[in-house]
Formats: structure tokens, sequence, C-alpha cells
């Protein structure tokens, strides 16, 4: 779902389309002229420090933020090619140092910003790291990442000021509307003001449509579902786009998205160091955690360099060590190819049949405040699941070998004992053609066993084999589909369209006797249907709520992928358990007015809107006056902007 910022006035003529892939291990950026008919989307290419005093010019900008010593390297070695004071390490050289002082590293920016379960504004980052470390917040971390691709930009293009520039950003399809929110606030604060947010799956499908010449029509069909797969560094993104007709032309219609999954090569990294780990434990040889932290990013480069080199048998790894008694006891061990693959192989991509879904163990009581990474490492497991979840998107055409669209109901199906429900259902949306994303899947003996495992479950249903579409380069992709898409907005290619990608729903709590030891009971109203148009508003029609205005409230919000038939006004008493998605609270004080008091409660009715850029606005209107709260959905957490009121 593509957004765009409705407070900012498009230039009119900006010379160039920008898009910027905002990733968890690397960022890119890439253009297209819009003033040359025949020009083509170029990488742009993004200066920065590997070393103390040494710039090189790379395509990718490492998703790094190193937080060096104050005495650890002289202001001379770290000029760039526009300043002799840069704000911060990032890049190449913040990878590079952190793998030996990973205390001092910023990692995974990108998968905090979208954590609930913590403040993004506050600066807590490096995660865990000694009082002494310098701390900046997920925001902060985004915003220095942007700031360098801003000047980098400048520098190369001193008459064409990217602020000035159509930039088009792109998120994960999975990101909820906070996420998206506090990704255009960093871009904001940069001096990004032409802003679009794209989702990642159909940034990478827009390139493959760019990179056919117009020859896509012949890869695809009407009828045809396309499974984006994108796995980076820090998520699993999962994307369905249906192949349409309209008024005879082909079109596309992104139908479902995945769950915001944290599973990706930094898993990755980490079981290999860990699998390290255990072997130097047999030779007598304890690793502390500090030293894992900098093996895991020693793995990383390892990795790669076996998973695209075949002949490469192994790569020797050093574990760094203090104090000068040890300096001669450094630990040196050596990753295999062998490792590389029974590791990554069967334990992130096993052979599973497509009613294996992830296991959910149960968590301790207490858990070190990190990223909700996911408990199960089997993304095949992950991709059966989102496709048996969204085995009803298409249940109103009826294709795809929908079996909800023909089979009897039985309303006892899902119930243990009962009959139908003995076994766990088998029915699941068929992918006719598969688009491979994200660095993780360069490995062709990764994509490989992920294509024979998709087309398994295919086969096995009596379906055709999915095809693979190619002739994307996977790193790349998403930034150069991104600047393609600013010319797909004038009118010049074929456009994806979609809407929200969840029905979003308000709690409400029930009136009902007290209850001891017992809360009231949650219904649910839905506010914003599924596939509701960015920059639209909606009604609500339902009965009058009360809200209590003038004292601290908690607003609990949910999300559903797979209730897509719910108008706005839907009221929920109960709801299966995979229906519904607890979003985090959004904790508010709504404002009093004159003639109000604290603590009154006020009927209202409500109203929907979904801005451009993809937050949700719930609007509360007195049924006395017409006077109106708004709340953002966007989770902010300062709770002065939650919510404001007109009079």
């Amino acid at each position: 779902m593509e957004h765009q910022n409705p407070a900012a006035k498009q230039p009119q003529t900006p010379k160039f389309s920008v898009g910027i892939d905002l990733g968890t291990t690397h960022c890119v950026m890439s253009y297209v002229d819009t003033h040359d008919e025949d020009a083509r989307v170029e990488v742009m290419p993004i200066p920065q420090l590997t070393a103390p005093g040494t710039v090189e010019t790379r395509s990718q900008l490492g998703s790094f933020l190193y937080q060096p010593h104050e005495h650890e390297m002289n202001p001379q070695s770290r000029v760039l090619p526009w300043s002799s004071e840069p704000k911060a390490l990032v890049g190449a050289i913040a990878r590079n140092l952190g793998s030996k002082t990973p205390i001092r590293l910023v990692a995974s920016a990108k998968s905090w910003l979208c954590h609930g379960g913590v403040n993004r504004r506050d600066a807590f980052l490096p995660a865990g790291s000694p009082e002494e470390v310098e701390k900046v917040s997920p925001l902060r971390a985004t915003e220095l990442y942007l700031e360098h691709l801003k000047d980098a930009w400048n520098h190369a293009h001193p008459n064409d000021s990217l602020s000035d520039q159509d930039v088009t950003i792109t998120v994960p399809a999975s990101f909820d509307p906070a996420a998206r929110d506090l990704t255009a606030e960093a871009a904001r604060n940069v001096g990004l003001v032409h802003l679009t947010l794209l989702e990642e799956p159909q940034a990478a499908l827009y390139n493959w449509i760019d990179n056919s010449n117009d020859k896509w029509r012949d890869e695809v069909s009407v009828g045809d579902i396309v499974l984006v797969v994108d796995i980076g560094g820090g998520t699993t993104d999962l994307s369905l786009v249906e192949v349409t007709e309209d008024n005879g032309n082909l079109t596309l219609n992104r139908i479902a998205v995945g769950e915001h999954i944290l599973l990706g090569g930094d898993n990755m990294d980490l079981a290999l160091a860990y699998r390290l780990k255990m072997k130097l434990a047999q030779e007598g040889k304890e690793l502390q955690p500090w030293q894992v932290q900098a093996m895991t990013h020693a793995c990383r480069d390892a990795k790669e360099a076996l998973l695209n080199d075949s002949e490469l048998q192994s790569v020797p790894i050093v574990v760094p060590s203090r104090g000068s008694k040890l300096l001669g006891a450094t630990l040196k061990t050596e990753l295999t190819q062998e490792e590389v693959q029974q590791t990554l192989v069967d334990g992130f991509f096993p052979k599973v049949s497509v009613t294996d879904h992830p296991v959910q163990r149960n968590r301790g009581a207490l858990t070190q405040m990190g990223l909700p990474y996911a408990q199960d490492a089997g993304i095949t497991r992950h991709i059966a699941a989102f496709l048996s979840k969204q085995a009803n998107a298409l249940s109103v055409s009826g294709n795809n070998g929908d079996a909800a669209a023909t089979q009897d109901f039985n309303p006892f199906a899902n119930m243990p004992g009962m009959p139908g429900g003995e076994a766990p259902s088998t029915d699941f949306i068929k992918p006719t053609a598969i688009l491979f994303n994200g660095g993780v899947l360069k490995s062709q003996l990764l994509s490989d066993r992920l294509e024979e495992t998709i087309n398994e479950w295919l086969i096995d249903a009596d379906c055709e084999m999915a095809k693979r579409l190619t002739g994307v380069d996977l790193d790349l992709a998403v930034a150069c589909g991104a600047s393609y898409y600013g010319s797909v907005r004038r009118g010049q290619g074929v456009r994806i369209r979609g809407g929200i990608a969840s029905s979003y729903y308000v709690g409400i709590e029930s009136a009902m006797p007290a209850i001891p030891g017992m809360a009231p009971p949650m219904e649910a109203l839905c506010v914003a249907p599924f596939g509701m148009e960015e920059g639209s508003s909606v009604e609500v029609p339902s009965q009058e709520f009360g809200l209590i205005i003038g004292q601290p409230v908690n607003f609990q919000f949910f999300g559903s992928t797979v209730r897509r038939d719910d108008p706005a006004g839907t009221h929920l008493d109960h709801w299966g358990q995979d229906e519904l998605e607890e979003l985090p609270e959004i904790q508010v004080t709504l404002p009093v007015s004159e003639g109000r008091r604290e603590g009154e409660v006020v009927p209202v009715t409500l109203a929907t809107r979904v801005t451009e850029l993809g937050t949700l606005y719930l609007e509360a209107i007195a049924a006395d006056n017409g006077q109106k709260w708004h709340v953002e959905f966007d989770v902010r957490e300062d709770n002065k902007q939650d919510s404001n009121e007109e009079q």
C-alpha cells in the first residue's frame, strides 16, 4: 500500500523521483530523471567511511551506527566528502568497528522502530551497553541513516537538493500505522517533505515490471496469484498480489500481507555463532557473551562468502579477546560450508507440509527487554501458516481452487472432537507465481530449497507448480522499484492497488455487573474495513458510546488480516483465536472544553479516516453539539500528541 503526505505540496517539476530502501541491515538509494522519457532507474553510489580515514563508494549503506569512545578516533579520520565533522559513524565503518566492539554498535534500529513494547523516542541503543556508551533512540538512528543518504545525494547533485525531489521510502508491508508514522517522522525531521511510503514487496514487484521492458504481461495472466517473499536481514515479509482485468487491461491488486515476522539474516548469523560457540566449548574454550556478539558479526561476512561461493570450503573466524594477558590466546576457529548448509537450510528452510505451522512455546515469566523475535525459526512454516490463513482471500471470486468458496459450511470444523475437526485444514491459497527478494535469498541454495518446498505443497494439492519470476537484483530491487513508482504516480506504467491490509477495530468495554477477579469482557467495533483506501474516511454506523474526558483512559485496538468482509460498524462480542490481533494500547487524557467537566462521560458517535501516510485517525463526535476529539492510531509514546480537540 502506498501512502503520501497530505501536508506536503508537490513541487511543480521535481527533476528526480528518488527511492530509498531503508533496510534493517542495508540502505539503498536509487533515482530516475522524470524530465527524460528514456531515462532508466539508476542506483546512487554512496560514499562512506570504511575504516578510519578511508572513504569508499558503495551501492549500499550499512544500517549500522557506531558510538566510538571519545579518544578512539581523531577528527581527521572521520572526514567525509561533504563534512569534516559528520554527526555519526554509519555504514561500512560502523559495521567493521562494531564487529570488534559490539557493545558500541547500534544494529537493527528498524526492528526497534516497530517494537510497540518500548518508547521508540527514548535513547537506549545499543541495547544492554554500559553507561559510558552514548545512547540513541531508534527514531534518531533512523534519522542518521537518512541524513547520510541526504548528504550523499546533495553532494552529488548540488543543484537538485533531495528536499526538492519526490522521495519514496519503502517499509515492510507488515508495518503497522505506528511504525509507518515513525518512519515518515524520521524523514520529515531531516527535511524530506515531498514524501511517499511504499510497501517493500510492492516495490520489488514494481522493479520486476520495470526490468521486464513491458513484457511482464507475457509472464502472468488473469487469475494468477503472485506470492512475494522478501527475506532481509531482520524480517520475513510476505504479500499476495492478484492479477485481475479492468476494461481489458491486466491490473495488479495486493490482496494480503503477512504478520510482522522478526526472522531473517540476523537470526541466521546468531545461529551460526552459537554453533561455533558449541564447537569451541567441546575444545574446552568458553566464550563470554560479548565474544559471542562479536563472533555473530564475523559469521555474517563468512555466511555471505560461503553461500555465494560453493567452491569455498571454509572461512576462518577470529574471536577477539580483552587484556594484554589474552593477546597471545586469541581464539580462532572456522566456519565450514557444511556447517552453513546444515544450520541454515535445515534449520530455517525445513521441508515441511503446508499444515505444519510455527510452534509457540510457553514463554518465561521474566524476559529481557529485547526485540520480539519469532519463536520458530522455520521460515517455511511461517509461509505455510500465511498461505493457510489467507485461504479465503479469493472466496468472493471463487477461483484459485478455493475450497472455502465451494465446500459446505461445517460449524464444527474447527472444534476438537467434532466431525471435520480431527485434522488441521489442508486448504491454502495457491500461488501460481513466486517473486523472491531480500539478501538472504541471493543464495541459490536457500532460494531453491524454498521454491521446492512451496511447489511440493502445490503438487500435493493437485495444482501446477508456481513459476519463479526472475530479473531483479535482490539487494537493489526495492529501492529501484520505489523510484520507478514515481513514474507510476505520474500515470506511466501499471499501478498495484491495495488499500489498508488489515481491518481495524476499537475495543469496547462491556457493561456488566462486577465479578470478583474478572475484568469486564472486551467487545470489538470495526472502525476501518479491510482495503479502505488511503486518503478516505468513513462514518462508523453504530449506537452512541460514552467517551470519558479529562481523565487518563486506555484505547485498545485490534487488527485482522482475515476478517476482510466486515464493514465499518461491525460489532463483535466474540471472535476466534486467530481472527483478531491485539495491538498496543493508546493511553491518553482527552481535553476538557468549556461547559464540560473532568470525568464527564460524553455520548459520541465515531468516524475514521486513513491518511495518505497510512495513519488511522479515530474521531469521536459529541452527540449534543458536534464537538470532536481525535485519537491518532499511531501509538505515539508522547501522550500530548495522542489526541487533540476541535471545537
